[in-house]
């Protein structure tokens, strides 16, 4: 294929399909450097491939990285995570938004396009993905309702800290209930007066068969949904009045159970801020 013929199907593909700005899908991954090798993995992620393994790939059009420092790390819950293992693994959290139709065209590019950065020996593979999943969007919970950034704006609003919180019930049924109870009783409830602006909610979907190896197969994917709460408060200001105690489980006569709940704060893009933070003999 000639380079002009190859230069004509961006008109042809950008003429047809959905194009609106909704996310309807999401990539959320969090990660732990290996030891060692946090500065490396810093600059290869932020300088590289932020933008070549993810920004610039068609209909990903929005991204934010988050880190959890030592301390952070520590808030962290349930002890016996079935996410992480231990439970402080994952010091890095990226998060993308996917215009909503587009998974599939979006899935294509992607694995192509990490083939050929596997090729050219531009992926860093001295880190363990301890969480990542494509999601579909379920819904979003608003503190305001109609005022203040939507969740278009999420991932370029400049919120001071994110939590990350997964969710497991029992059957695919059963997610349904849990997803009605989170957004018509939980989350309404939890996010009056608090310092978090809104809550997404998503559901996990499979990897491609064709997959990078070292990403795992997403599991729970007919019972798991994955929560993010942004936050208008550093997590650390506010973690044990809005996100400890009774208030804050999912217990009881919820149809699901919690299995983890992780706060982080962002990155300061093209910068190794936090990077000396991330260990401890904790």
């Amino acid at each position: 294929m000639s380079d002009e013929t190859r230069s004509e199907l961006y008109a042809e593909l950008a003429a047809a399909g959905p194009y609106g700005v909704r996310p309807g899908h999401a990539l959320i991954t969090m990660v732990e450097p290996h030891p060692g090798h946090e500065y490396a993995y810093n600059r290869w992620y932020e300088d590289d491939h932020y933008y070549a393994g993810a920004m610039a790939m068609p209909w990903m059009y929005a991204g934010r990285r988050w880190v959890a420092t030592r301390d952070l790390q520590l808030l962290r819950y349930p002890e016996k995570s079935a996410i992480a293992r231990p439970v402080t693994a994952g010091c890095y959290l990226s998060t993308y938004w996917i215009t909503d139709g587009r998974y599939d065209d979006h899935m294509k590019w992607t694995v192509a396009i990490n083939k050929r950065l596997n090729r050219d020996a531009r992926v860093y593979h001295d880190r363990t993905h301890v969480f990542t999943a494509f999601q579909d969007h379920e819904t979003t919970v608003y503190r305001d309702g109609a005022a203040g950034p939507r969740d278009v704006h999420a991932l370029d609003h400049p919120y001071a800290g994110l939590v990350l919180q997964v969710v497991d019930a029992e059957s695919p049924r059963q997610r349904t209930e849990l997803l009605r109870w989170l957004t018509t009783r939980h989350l309404p409830k939890r996010l009056a007066g608090s310092p978090a602006a809104m809550v997404t909610v998503f559901r996990p979907t499979p990897l491609p068969g064709d997959r990078m190896t070292y990403v795992k197969q997403v599991e729970g994917v007919d019972t798991r949904l994955t929560l993010l709460w942004f936050l208008e408060a550093d997590p650390r200001e506010c973690w044990e009045r809005h996100f400890t105690g009774p208030e804050a489980e999912i217990t009881g006569s919820a149809p699901g159970r919690v299995e983890l709940v992780a706060p982080f704060v962002p990155t300061i893009p093209g910068t190794d801020r936090y990077v000396t933070e991330l260990r401890g003999t904790t």
